[in-house]
C-alpha cells in the first residue's frame, strides 16, 4: 500500500517516545489490511492525523488511542501508555473502588485503574482471566516494556515463549519483560484476578 512504502527504514521517525505506540497501531492497521483512511474512519479521525501518531509526529489524547485500539482490536494496556515527559510535577490520580475503566477482550477483562492521567511511565490495572487454555490465544502477547503482576485471587498458569509454564496461586507475584510472547489460563474454579502494572 502506498500510505505504508514509508517509514519502514528505522529513520527520524522511529527515534523518541511514542514510536513504540505508533509502531503498534501501524502493525494492527497492517494485520486488518486497512489503509490509512480505512484506519481513521473506522477511529472516527482523520488519515493525516493517524498518519502523523503512526510516525510520532503527533502525541494523541487518552480519547484518540482508545478510539484506535476498539477499532483495530488492540487488547493490550500497555498501548494506553503515553509519553512520560510532563512539565508537571507532584501529580495524582485516584480511582475509588470499582469505578475503573471496564476494557473486555476474549481472554481478559481488564479494569484501569489511575486512568486520568495520560503521562506517566506505568499503567496499573485488575484483570480478570478468562481464558482457560492457552489454544484461546490467537498469537503471543507482547508489546515493549516490563511488567509485573500480583494474583489477587484464583490461581492461573502463566505460559510465554522462553520458559516452562508457571503455576501461580494467591499471593504469588511475577516480573517478566513484556516483549517476550506470554499469556495466562486460568485454573481455579473461579476466573483467577491479578493485578498488573505496565512499565513503558
Amino acid at each position: 500500500m502506498s500510505d505504508d512504502s514509508r517509514n519502514d527504514g528505522g529513520g527520524p521517525e522511529d527515534q523518541g517516545e511514542g514510536a513504540a505506540l505508533g509502531r503498534s497501531i501501524r502493525d494492527a492497521r497492517r494485520v486488518k489490511g486497512w489503509t490509512l483512511e480505512e484506519a481513521g474512519r473506522a477511529a472516527g479521525i482523520g488519515r493525516s492525523t493517524l498518519s502523523k501518531i503512526e510516525n510520532n509526529q503527533s502525541r494523541p489524547s487518552f480519547e484518540i488511542v482508545r478510539r484506535l485500539t476498539q477499532a483495530l482490536d488492540m487488547n493490550t494496556p500497555q498501548l494506553f501508555l503515553q509519553s512520560a515527559q510532563s512539565g508537571v510535577s507532584g501529580r495524582r490520580d485516584f480511582t475509588p473502588k470499582g469505578t475503573g475503566e471496564i476494557r473486555n477482550t476474549p481472554t481478559y477483562m481488564h479494569e484501569l485503574l489511575c486512568s486520568e492521567l495520560t503521562s506517566k511511565r506505568m499503567l496499573p490495572y485488575i484483570a480478570t482471566i478468562k481464558a482457560r487454555d492457552i489454544s484461546e490465544y490467537d498469537n503471543w502477547i507482547r508489546h515493549s516494556g516490563e511488567e509485573f503482576m500480583y494474583v489477587i485471587s484464583g490461581e492461573l498458569i502463566f505460559v510465554s515463549e522462553h520458559y516452562r509454564p508457571l503455576s501461580m496461586k494467591t499471593g504469588d507475584s511475577l516480573y517478566y519483560d513484556s516483549g517476550m510472547g506470554h499469556g495466562c489460563v486460568s485454573t481455579s474454579e473461579e476466573d483467577a484476578k491479578v493485578l498488573w502494572v505496565s512499565l513503558e
